[in-house]
Protein backbone atom coordinates (compact mmCIF):
# COMPACT_ATOMS: atom_id res chain seq x y z
CA UNK A 1 0.00 0.00 0.00
CA UNK A 2 1.46 3.27 -1.05
CA UNK A 3 0.85 6.59 0.65
CA UNK A 4 1.02 9.98 -1.00
CA UNK A 5 2.06 13.07 0.80
CA UNK A 6 0.71 16.49 -0.09
CA UNK A 7 3.24 18.93 -1.44
CA UNK A 8 4.30 21.56 1.02
CA UNK A 9 2.23 24.72 0.78
CA UNK A 10 3.90 27.82 -0.56
CA UNK A 11 4.76 30.40 2.05
CA UNK A 12 2.27 33.23 2.32
CA UNK A 13 3.81 36.56 1.40
CA UNK A 14 2.79 39.35 3.68
CA UNK A 15 2.79 42.77 2.06
CA UNK A 16 3.27 45.51 4.62
CA UNK A 17 1.65 48.09 2.39
CA UNK A 18 -1.65 46.27 2.28
CA UNK A 19 -1.60 45.66 6.01
CA UNK A 20 -1.06 49.32 6.70
CA UNK A 21 -3.85 50.33 4.34
CA UNK A 22 -6.28 47.98 6.02
CA UNK A 23 -5.36 49.31 9.42
CA UNK A 24 -5.86 52.92 8.34
CA UNK A 25 -9.25 52.27 6.73
CA UNK A 26 -10.46 50.48 9.83
CA UNK A 27 -9.77 53.48 12.03
CA UNK A 28 -12.89 54.58 13.89
CA UNK A 29 -14.81 57.55 12.60
CA UNK A 30 -14.40 59.32 15.93
CA UNK A 31 -10.67 59.56 15.37
CA UNK A 32 -11.19 61.19 11.98
CA UNK A 33 -13.79 63.59 13.34
CA UNK A 34 -11.41 64.45 16.15
CA UNK A 35 -9.22 66.32 13.68
CA UNK A 36 -11.94 68.97 13.40
CA UNK A 37 -12.27 69.50 17.13
CA UNK A 38 -9.60 72.26 17.38
CA UNK A 39 -11.19 74.20 14.51
CA UNK A 40 -14.66 73.86 16.04
CA UNK A 41 -13.31 74.95 19.41
CA UNK A 42 -11.75 78.08 17.89
CA UNK A 43 -15.00 78.91 16.10
CA UNK A 44 -16.90 78.46 19.33
CA UNK A 45 -14.56 80.66 21.37
CA UNK A 46 -13.99 83.49 18.90
CA UNK A 47 -17.24 83.49 16.88
CA UNK A 48 -20.15 81.71 18.51
CA UNK A 49 -19.15 82.78 22.02
CA UNK A 50 -19.08 86.55 21.42
CA UNK A 51 -22.20 86.32 19.26
CA UNK A 52 -24.17 84.52 21.98
CA UNK A 53 -22.89 86.99 24.58
CA UNK A 54 -24.00 89.90 22.40
CA UNK A 55 -27.46 88.37 22.00
CA UNK A 56 -27.70 87.91 25.76
CA UNK A 57 -26.48 91.44 26.52
CA UNK A 58 -29.02 92.98 24.13
CA UNK A 59 -31.81 91.81 26.44
CA UNK A 60 -30.16 93.03 29.66
CA UNK A 61 -29.12 96.33 31.23
CA UNK A 62 -25.43 95.40 31.35
CA UNK A 63 -23.23 98.48 31.63
CA UNK A 64 -19.54 99.35 31.85
CA UNK A 65 -19.88 100.79 35.35
CA UNK A 66 -18.66 97.79 37.29
CA UNK A 67 -22.12 96.93 38.65
CA UNK A 68 -22.29 93.29 39.66
CA UNK A 69 -26.05 92.93 39.18
CA UNK A 70 -27.30 92.53 35.61
CA UNK A 71 -31.06 92.43 35.11
CA UNK A 72 -32.98 90.91 32.24
CA UNK A 73 -35.01 93.72 30.63
CA UNK A 74 -36.54 91.82 27.72
CA UNK A 75 -37.32 94.01 24.71
CA UNK A 76 -36.80 97.33 26.51
CA UNK A 77 -33.62 98.11 24.57
CA UNK A 78 -35.36 97.51 21.26
CA UNK A 79 -38.38 99.58 22.33
CA UNK A 80 -36.02 102.41 23.22
CA UNK A 81 -34.39 102.01 19.82
CA UNK A 82 -37.70 102.37 17.99
CA UNK A 83 -38.40 105.63 19.83
CA UNK A 84 -34.84 106.95 19.46
CA UNK A 85 -34.69 109.49 16.65
CA UNK A 86 -30.92 109.61 16.88
CA UNK A 87 -30.72 105.90 16.10
CA UNK A 88 -32.90 106.26 12.99
CA UNK A 89 -30.76 109.18 11.86
CA UNK A 90 -27.62 107.07 12.31
CA UNK A 91 -29.20 104.19 10.39
CA UNK A 92 -30.10 106.50 7.50
CA UNK A 93 -26.55 107.89 7.41
CA UNK A 94 -25.19 104.34 7.46
CA UNK A 95 -27.23 103.43 4.39
CA UNK A 96 -26.11 106.63 2.65
CA UNK A 97 -22.50 105.81 3.48
CA UNK A 98 -22.81 102.21 2.21
CA UNK A 99 -24.59 103.13 -1.02
CA UNK A 100 -22.39 106.14 -1.72
CA UNK A 101 -18.98 104.70 -0.91
CA UNK A 102 -19.43 100.99 -1.65
CA UNK A 103 -22.28 100.27 -4.05
CA UNK A 104 -21.72 103.36 -6.22
CA UNK A 105 -18.22 104.57 -5.42
CA UNK A 106 -15.90 101.59 -4.98
CA UNK A 107 -17.85 99.25 -7.23
CA UNK A 108 -18.21 101.65 -10.16
CA UNK A 109 -14.72 103.14 -9.93
CA UNK A 110 -13.13 99.71 -9.55
CA UNK A 111 -14.92 98.43 -12.65
CA UNK A 112 -14.01 101.56 -14.61
CA UNK A 113 -10.31 101.29 -13.75
CA UNK A 114 -10.28 97.58 -14.62
CA UNK A 115 -11.91 98.30 -17.99
CA UNK A 116 -9.50 101.14 -18.78
CA UNK A 117 -6.48 98.99 -17.94
CA UNK A 118 -7.67 96.11 -20.10
CA UNK A 119 -5.44 95.76 -23.12
CA UNK A 120 -2.95 98.36 -21.93
CA UNK A 121 0.78 97.74 -21.69
CA UNK A 122 2.25 95.94 -18.70
CA UNK A 123 3.97 99.13 -17.58
CA UNK A 124 0.74 101.14 -17.56
CA UNK A 125 -1.13 98.39 -15.72
CA UNK A 126 1.64 98.03 -13.15
CA UNK A 127 1.87 101.78 -12.45
CA UNK A 128 -1.88 102.42 -12.15
CA UNK A 129 -2.58 99.23 -10.20
CA UNK A 130 0.33 99.97 -7.87
CA UNK A 131 -0.98 103.46 -7.09
CA UNK A 132 -4.51 102.20 -6.43
CA UNK A 133 -3.33 99.27 -4.29
CA UNK A 134 -0.99 101.57 -2.34
CA UNK A 135 -4.04 103.42 -1.01
CA UNK A 136 -5.57 100.10 0.04
CA UNK A 137 -2.47 99.00 1.95
CA UNK A 138 -2.35 102.22 3.98
CA UNK A 139 -3.68 101.56 7.51
CA UNK A 140 -7.16 102.88 8.07
CA UNK A 141 -6.11 105.34 10.78
CA UNK A 142 -3.28 106.72 8.65
CA UNK A 143 -5.61 107.12 5.65
CA UNK A 144 -8.14 108.94 7.83
CA UNK A 145 -5.50 111.36 9.12
CA UNK A 146 -4.29 111.98 5.55
CA UNK A 147 -7.80 112.93 4.42
CA UNK A 148 -8.38 114.93 7.60
CA UNK A 149 -5.31 117.06 6.89
CA UNK A 150 -6.23 117.30 3.20
CA UNK A 151 -9.78 118.58 3.86
CA UNK A 152 -9.09 120.54 7.05
CA UNK A 153 -9.17 124.36 6.90
CA UNK A 154 -5.66 125.39 6.00
CA UNK A 155 -5.01 122.02 4.37
CA UNK A 156 -4.01 121.22 0.81
CA UNK A 157 -7.48 121.36 -0.74
CA UNK A 158 -8.33 124.53 1.13
CA UNK A 159 -5.15 126.19 -0.13
CA UNK A 160 -5.83 125.20 -3.76
CA UNK A 161 -9.47 126.28 -3.76
CA UNK A 162 -8.61 129.46 -1.92
CA UNK A 163 -7.11 130.81 -5.15
CA UNK A 164 -10.57 130.83 -6.75
CA UNK A 165 -12.50 131.85 -3.65
CA UNK A 166 -14.00 128.42 -2.84
CA UNK A 167 -12.20 127.87 0.46
CA UNK A 168 -14.35 126.31 3.19
CA UNK A 169 -14.32 123.78 6.01
CA UNK A 170 -15.30 120.63 4.13
CA UNK A 171 -15.35 118.48 7.27
CA UNK A 172 -17.96 120.83 8.72
CA UNK A 173 -20.11 121.71 5.71
CA UNK A 174 -20.14 118.30 3.95
CA UNK A 175 -18.92 115.69 6.47
CA UNK A 176 -20.67 112.71 4.84
CA UNK A 177 -19.24 113.56 1.43
CA UNK A 178 -15.78 113.81 3.02
CA UNK A 179 -15.90 110.37 4.63
CA UNK A 180 -17.46 108.82 1.51
CA UNK A 181 -14.64 110.14 -0.69
CA UNK A 182 -12.03 108.92 1.79
CA UNK A 183 -13.54 105.45 1.90
CA UNK A 184 -13.80 105.26 -1.90
CA UNK A 185 -10.15 106.30 -2.24
CA UNK A 186 -9.02 103.62 0.18
CA UNK A 187 -11.28 100.71 -0.80
CA UNK A 188 -11.45 100.90 -4.61
CA UNK A 189 -8.42 98.63 -5.02
CA UNK A 190 -10.35 95.55 -3.87
CA UNK A 191 -13.06 96.02 -6.50
CA UNK A 192 -10.45 96.74 -9.16
CA UNK A 193 -8.63 93.47 -8.43
CA UNK A 194 -11.89 91.49 -8.50
CA UNK A 195 -12.89 92.94 -11.86
CA UNK A 196 -9.42 92.55 -13.36
CA UNK A 197 -9.57 88.83 -12.58
CA UNK A 198 -13.11 88.59 -13.98
CA UNK A 199 -12.26 90.44 -17.20
CA UNK A 200 -9.31 88.14 -17.81
CA UNK A 201 -11.80 85.27 -18.14
CA UNK A 202 -13.86 87.03 -20.81
CA UNK A 203 -12.97 85.46 -24.20
CA UNK A 204 -11.56 88.14 -26.53
CA UNK A 205 -13.17 86.32 -29.47
CA UNK A 206 -16.60 87.44 -28.27
CA UNK A 207 -15.49 91.07 -28.15
CA UNK A 208 -14.02 90.80 -31.64
CA UNK A 209 -17.15 89.14 -33.02
CA UNK A 210 -19.36 91.86 -31.52
CA UNK A 211 -17.07 94.54 -32.95
CA UNK A 212 -17.24 92.96 -36.41
CA UNK A 213 -21.04 92.92 -36.16
CA UNK A 214 -20.96 96.70 -35.64
CA UNK A 215 -21.51 96.85 -31.86
CA UNK A 216 -20.28 100.04 -30.21
CA UNK A 217 -18.09 100.12 -27.11
CA UNK A 218 -21.11 100.67 -24.89
CA UNK A 219 -23.04 97.85 -26.56
CA UNK A 220 -20.13 95.45 -26.14
CA UNK A 221 -19.90 96.40 -22.49
CA UNK A 222 -23.64 96.06 -21.89
CA UNK A 223 -24.44 92.92 -23.87
CA UNK A 224 -21.15 90.99 -23.76
CA UNK A 225 -18.89 92.00 -20.86
CA UNK A 226 -21.38 92.74 -18.07
CA UNK A 227 -23.38 89.48 -18.50
CA UNK A 228 -20.19 87.41 -18.42
CA UNK A 229 -18.88 89.01 -15.19
CA UNK A 230 -22.25 89.37 -13.46
CA UNK A 231 -21.44 86.82 -10.78
CA UNK A 232 -18.23 88.70 -9.94
CA UNK A 233 -20.19 91.95 -9.72
CA UNK A 234 -22.69 90.48 -7.26
CA UNK A 235 -19.97 88.81 -5.17
CA UNK A 236 -17.96 92.04 -5.04
CA UNK A 237 -21.02 94.03 -4.02
CA UNK A 238 -21.78 91.62 -1.19
CA UNK A 239 -18.23 91.75 0.20
CA UNK A 240 -17.76 95.51 0.07
CA UNK A 241 -21.28 96.15 1.38
CA UNK A 242 -20.71 94.05 4.50
CA UNK A 243 -17.29 95.60 5.02
CA UNK A 244 -18.57 99.18 4.66
CA UNK A 245 -21.62 98.54 6.81
CA UNK A 246 -19.39 98.13 9.87
CA UNK A 247 -16.90 100.92 9.03
CA UNK A 248 -15.85 102.76 12.16
CA UNK A 249 -12.22 103.87 12.32
CA UNK A 250 -12.19 106.06 9.22
CA UNK A 251 -15.27 108.05 10.24
CA UNK A 252 -14.27 108.31 13.89
CA UNK A 253 -10.83 109.70 13.13
CA UNK A 254 -12.06 112.19 10.54
CA UNK A 255 -15.25 113.56 12.15
CA UNK A 256 -16.11 111.49 15.27
CA UNK A 257 -19.66 111.53 13.95
CA UNK A 258 -19.86 115.31 13.84
CA UNK A 259 -20.39 118.08 13.55
CA UNK A 260 -23.31 117.25 15.79
CA UNK A 261 -24.75 114.09 14.29
CA UNK A 262 -24.21 114.90 10.61
CA UNK A 263 -21.85 111.94 10.08
CA UNK A 264 -22.89 109.78 13.03
CA UNK A 265 -23.38 106.36 11.46
CA UNK A 266 -24.73 103.44 13.48
CA UNK A 267 -21.28 102.00 14.40
CA UNK A 268 -20.28 105.45 15.75
CA UNK A 269 -23.53 105.71 17.71
CA UNK A 270 -23.04 102.18 19.05
CA UNK A 271 -19.56 103.09 20.27
CA UNK A 272 -20.80 106.26 21.98
CA UNK A 273 -23.65 104.50 23.77
CA UNK A 274 -21.52 101.53 24.80
CA UNK A 275 -18.18 103.07 25.76
CA UNK A 276 -18.87 106.75 26.40
CA UNK A 277 -22.25 106.49 28.12
CA UNK A 278 -21.58 102.93 29.44
CA UNK A 279 -24.93 101.63 28.14
CA UNK A 280 -23.53 98.38 26.78
CA UNK A 281 -26.89 96.60 26.60
CA UNK A 282 -28.36 99.27 24.33
CA UNK A 283 -25.23 99.27 22.20
CA UNK A 284 -25.31 95.52 21.64
CA UNK A 285 -29.00 95.74 20.75
CA UNK A 286 -28.09 98.15 17.95
CA UNK A 287 -25.32 95.77 16.91
CA UNK A 288 -27.89 92.99 16.46
CA UNK A 289 -30.02 95.26 14.28
CA UNK A 290 -26.96 96.09 12.18
CA UNK A 291 -26.18 92.37 11.94
CA UNK A 292 -29.72 91.74 10.72
CA UNK A 293 -29.37 94.44 8.05
CA UNK A 294 -26.14 92.82 6.87
CA UNK A 295 -27.90 89.47 6.69
CA UNK A 296 -30.68 91.01 4.58
CA UNK A 297 -28.13 92.47 2.16
CA UNK A 298 -26.41 89.07 1.95
CA UNK A 299 -29.67 87.26 1.22
CA UNK A 300 -30.48 89.73 -1.55
CA UNK A 301 -27.09 89.25 -3.18
CA UNK A 302 -27.23 85.46 -2.81
CA UNK A 303 -30.68 85.51 -4.38
CA UNK A 304 -29.32 87.49 -7.32
CA UNK A 305 -26.60 84.88 -7.83
CA UNK A 306 -29.16 82.05 -7.78
CA UNK A 307 -31.35 83.86 -10.29
CA UNK A 308 -28.39 84.09 -12.67
CA UNK A 309 -27.88 80.32 -12.43
CA UNK A 310 -31.43 79.59 -13.62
Amino acid sequence: MTTTTAPPSAPVEVRPGRARRRTSTSAPKAARIGAFVPALALLGVFFAGPLLWAVYSAFTNVALTGAAQVDFVGLDNFKQMVQDGQFWNSLLLTLVFVVGSAVIGQNTLGLLIALLLRGRSKTARAVVSGLVIAAWTVPETVAAFCWYSFLHPGGTLDGILGWVGLSQNWLYTTPMLAVILANVWRGTAFSMLVYQAALNDVPPELQEAASVDGASVWQRLRYVTIPLIRRSIVSNLMLITLQTLAAFGLIYVMTKGGPGTKSQTTPIYMYQESFQFYNLGYGTAMALVLLLIGAIFSLIYVRLIKVEDL
